[in-house]
């Protein structure tokens, strides 16, 4: 409001036009500016076609109001190529296995990596010399309806249409792998179905339960990695998945591990795991299967529970609210100092270019940026402060005791039973690789170790003269 004195030196009256000017809207049309354009509902990047929204009704808030699909496309799948590339996360030499449970993350993961192959293929085809080789590829299937309350009848069609997507893509050919998690089991035996049950029924904690699935699930993907000579495991999770990943970490207490599961490469494994698509949304993988009719095959599993459930539901709160949410949890999880193993081992075969291995050494990590680890958690495999490992073979303590010493303090309170007689029946249902993780090489047997350098030891009488 303009004051009513003549001589005021304020400006009031100019800064009273200026408010009146500013409520009246700018035309949009005859400029040549980016933004405008963007309005008036063209590619950002081509500047030719409508974007992706504009055609589906509108109400895009995302990468679909700004790109038309060929360019959405093209930027998704440059922030693939980015990670590969960036993290030498894929070599000629390799032989890589895809987690495939027929989600959108999974299949658009599936479908990059094939498109990666198939350009690989061209070149070495067209090469006169034909020096690098390609790399194979694998899909593998973690079977999971005996603990889960999935229909025989559903997981087999699911299995059927996995076949029939991974064998229509064109050569090279990539075998298909089923595994269970019952397979960890090497007994052989016709109750490992059973076992599975009575070891997943043990654990009283509902988040416990979800959470000891997904490790099984994991340890499942490295058998049969590591069984079919694959040097790589590609993963689809997404920063959705990892956003949600990062709260629940926290809220659980592994904040020490936080760090190690949420780079693009994770090489605590026998066989590496790497994270490619660790820059995409859910939401831009949805979209990116419309446009491309990519068909998820995802079985009606059970939704997640606990604290897994309610830190999902909370983050897709919040990112209705923004759209950037997720990126935004996840950058900032990011700056935590990683691991010693995030990051993959030094490649010493000739068959790689140097540019590759040069790329590699710039962006892997400088050892005083990083955590160095030695001691890892039986179950979960989440790395463990050296100070909290168990003193194995002190006679105080028994087996089990060690065990549950030798896992992470969230692996303690939400899956190890309390007691000691129901821990002794839950480390009877473990599989064996799984036990056998948390004794030193020694196996713990320091009666052996006294037995061998007995000779050495100087004896009671001898100590006193």
């Amino acid at each position: 409001m303009a004051c009513n004195s003549g001589n005021c030196q304020s400006n009031c009256h100019q800064n009273e036009q200026v408010a009146e000017n500013d409520s009246i809207p700018t035309p949009t049309t005859g400029s040549n500016d980016g933004g405008h354009q963007q309005q008036q509902g063209v590619c950002l990047k081509c500047k030719v076609s409508p974007p992706i929204s504009s055609g589906s009704g509108g109400g895009g808030t995302g990468d679909e109001a700004r790109f038309c699909a060929d360019c959405f496309r093209a930027n998704l799948f440059g922030k693939f190529r980015l990670a590969v590339t960036s993290h030498a996360m894929i070599t000629p030499s390799d032989n890589v296995l895809v987690a495939f449970s027929g989600g959108v993350a999974s299949r658009v993961a599936l479908q990059f990596v094939h498109e990666m192959q198939q350009r690989a293929q061209k070149n070495y085809e067209a090469s006169k010399d034909r020096s690098l080789p390609v790399f194979g590829v694998g899909v593998a299937f973690v079977d999971e309806s005996s603990v889960c309350s999935i229909s025989k009848d559903g997981v087999e069609e699911a299995i059927q249409e996995m076949k029939s997507t991974v064998s229509k893509l064109a050569p090279p050919v990539k075998q298909f792998h089923v595994v269970s998690s019952a397979s960890l089991y090497s007994s052989g035996s016709s109750d490992e179905k059973d076992r599975l049950k009575k070891l997943i029924g043990a654990v009283d904690d509902v988040t416990g339960k979800d959470d000891l699935l997904m490790h099984l699930r994991m340890w499942a993907l490295q058998k049969v990695a590591s069984e079919n000579g694959y040097t790589k495991l590609v993963l689809g999770l997404c920063t959705s998945r990892i956003a949600c990943h990062v709260i629940a970490a926290t809220v659980k207490g592994q904040g020490y591990s936080l760090s190690a599961d949420i780079q693009y490469v994770d090489a605590r494994w026998e066989v590496p795991v790497v994270l490619p698509l660790r820059d995409c949304t859910t939401q831009e993988l949805s979209i990116l299967c419309r446009i491309d009719g990519l068909k998820p095959s995802q079985l009606v599993n059970d939704l997640p529970s606990g604290i897994n459930g309610l830190i999902s539901s909370f983050v897709r709160l919040l990112q209705e609210e923004n759209p950037s949410r997720e990126s935004t949890i996840v950058r900032t999880a990011g700056k935590l100092t990683p691991f010693h193993f995030n990051r993959v081992p030094e490649i010493n075969d000739s068959n790689v270019p140097l540019a590759t291995i040069r790329r590699q050494k710039r962006y892997n990590l400088k050892p005083q940026e990083s955590i160095s680890s030695e001691s890892f958690c039986p179950i979960c495999n989440s790395p463990v402060i050296d100070s909290n490992s168990p003193s194995w073979g002190s006679p105080k303590t028994c087996q089990f005791t060690e065990f549950a010493s030798s896992c992470c303090s969230s692996c303690q309170f939400q899956i190890l039973p309390q007691d000691q007689l129901s821990m002794k029946e839950f480390c009877s249902l473990l599989p064996e690789r799984l036990v056998a993780r948390s004794k030193p090489k020694y196996n713990g047997n320091l009666d052996m170790l006294r037995e061998q350098i007995q000779d050495c030891l100087l004896s009671d009488s001898d100590g006193e003269t």
